[in-house]
């Protein structure tokens, strides 16, 4: 529990000072917002700023820190390191500065600010990948909830309908009409959920290993799958898996497709450190909270409180003696979520935390269909104002989307393969906004250091993960890894060479 105690200050402290010095690179003022300039009472529109911290974080938070944080303990106490540095360092900050970019660029969207520093190019191919990326999030996040839901009440296809009729309500709808309303519900659900479950960790204070643990034991389980031996690992190499699996806990690429929305809605530049930064913060915690009751769950015995007597049999009968490598097997990440707060929360408990589990990518989903309403629509120039505008766009994309979900649904293996193709596509979004933000920090005579070194970590991540996932290239991990260490060298390379040529011209022009 050191670790878990230990990481906790970290995130505040990270929030607290790294926040307020990358706040201050920026530097916010008193200019007038989008959401007074081009208020058009739809997306343009300025709400109180504790609605819009509520929002921004529901946006952005999904089953992503709770399904990725217990995925991500699979591989140890290891997923602490990056939680912590990947939130404080990366995430936190890639979400503070694309918010605040989009303010100072008219709210525009992610595509629109990639082709503004990266040029028109790259912009094309931003917009087909952040529509695509929005999509596959709206088309996963129908699927989990009603997996859920279903396991409570009702059929999974009646579920799966009421959310898309939602989807496409929330998504038709002025921002403040049903968004505005029902999300401080569903956010104060999920943070009761991450308190009360932190609160029982407290109580239990159990022997969890630590970041220092001896590493040596191969026969504790936990070892063993940290040092790489056991299937899973073998399967999921740490380096990149651990940086693809935990992603909305750290740093995501969706993330930047969100914060426009509420930069449209922000009254004041200076409420931006709170609302982005503090909105990935928190999120972080969620994710170390999920990861350390799934470290409990499948290494010190923790399993032992929720799995019922029969599932425990027949959990015994397949695998043997319980241990970390089996339980991984065993149960899927929906699963460890519903008995975990079933059991640990109580009748009551735990109906309120499924509520914040369910909601959290219902309210990521419809955002993420909003959002991109409104990038096709600003590439093609239609306003939003009038119903009948924005009925052009969302009939053709919705009827795309629910092509993709009969895909998923018609398919055993549907979702698996969205959901991996998903968590690459979302790390590289946020390889292409990182270097957005870089660019822009260097034309601005900024300190650039603190989002080119993610973005050279992130450009390593997501090729590696291209070149050795066997559901891309698939090559032997030291051709694999030889590669990125390549790609890493041309990023540099390219990046030295471009930071040269600006300055020449910089000099040149005075």
């Amino acid at each position: 529990m050191v670790s878990f105690m230990l990481s906790l200050v970290a995130l505040v402290l990270g929030y607290l000072f790294y926040g307020k010095f990358v706040a201050h690179i920026f530097g916010p003022d008193d200019r007038p917002t989008p959401a007074l300039t081009k208020a058009d009472g739809v997306d343009f529109l300025v709400l109180p700023s504790w609605k819009i911290f509520m929002i921004q974080f529901l946006n952005i938070a999904g089953t992503g820190p709770i399904f990725g944080a217990i995925m991500g303990a699979w591989y140890g106490p290891v997923a602490y390191l990056w939680i912590v540095l990947g939130c404080i360092f990366a995430g936190a900050m890639h979400d503070y500065l694309s918010g605040m970019l989009s303010i100072r660029n008219g709210g525009a969207g992610l595509p629109e600010l990639v082709g503004k520093y990266l040029g028109g190019r790259t912009k094309k191919v931003m917009l087909v990948f952040s529509v695509l990326l929005l999509m596959m999030v709206g088309v996963v996040f129908v699927y989990s909830p009603a997996i859920i839901l279903e396991s409570i009440c009702g059929s999974k296809m009646w579920w799966i309908i009421a959310i898309f009729i939602y989807y496409i309500i929330a998504t038709l709808l002025p921002i403040d009409k049903i968004i505005g309303k029902i999300y401080p519900l569903f956010a104060i659900s999920l943070l009761f959920m991450a308190g009360a479950l932190m609160v029982g960790l407290f109580v239990k204070m159990p022997d969890l290993p630590e970041l220092w643990s001896d590493m040596s034991n191969a026969n504790n389980n936990l070892n063993a799958s940290w040092l790489g031996v056991d299937a899973f690992m073998d399967k999921n190499p740490i380096f990149p898996c651990l940086f693809i699996t935990i992603a909305c806990g750290a740093i995501s690429g969706f993330h930047a497709t969100q914060s426009p929305l509420m930069a449209r809605c922000m009254k004041s530049e200076k409420l931006g450190r709170p609302i982005f930064y503090g909105s990935m913060i928190t999120e972080g915690v969620v994710a170390l909270i999920w990861a350390t009751v799934s470290i409990y769950f499948f290494y010190d015995g923790g399993w032992k409180e929720v799995v019922p007597a029969d599932v425990a049999q027949q959990f015994i009968a397949q695998f043997g003696t319980p241990g970390g490598k089996s339980l991984v097997q065993f149960f899927d990440a929906p699963t460890v979520v519903k008995m975990i707060c079933s059991s640990w929360l109580g009748v009551a408990g735990g109906i309120l935390a499924l509520l914040g589990v369910v909601a959290a990518p219902i309210t990521s989903g419809d955002t993420a269909f909003r959002s991109a309403r409104l990038i096709i629509a600003e590439f093609l120039g239609i306003e939003q104002h009038s119903m009948h505008r924005r009925l052009l766009i969302c009939i053709p994309m919705f009827i795309a989307a629910i092509l993709l979900l009969v895909w998923q649904m018609a398919n055993p293996d549907g979702f698996n393969v969205i959901w991996q193709y998903f968590g690459w596509a979302n790390q590289t979004l946020a390889v292409f906004t990182l270097w957005t933000l870089t660019v822009y920090l260097v034309e601005n005579k900024k300190p650039f250091v603190v989002t080119l070194v993610p973005a050279l970590f992130m450009t390593v991540v997501c090729s590696t993960f291209l070149l050795v996932s066997k559901q891309a290239l698939g090559l032997q991990e030291t051709m694999a890894y030889t590669g990125s260490c390549l790609i890493l060298v041309v990023a540099l390379v390219w990046f030295y060479s471009w930071y040269k040529s600006l300055k020449r011209k910089n000099i040149g022009g005075k």
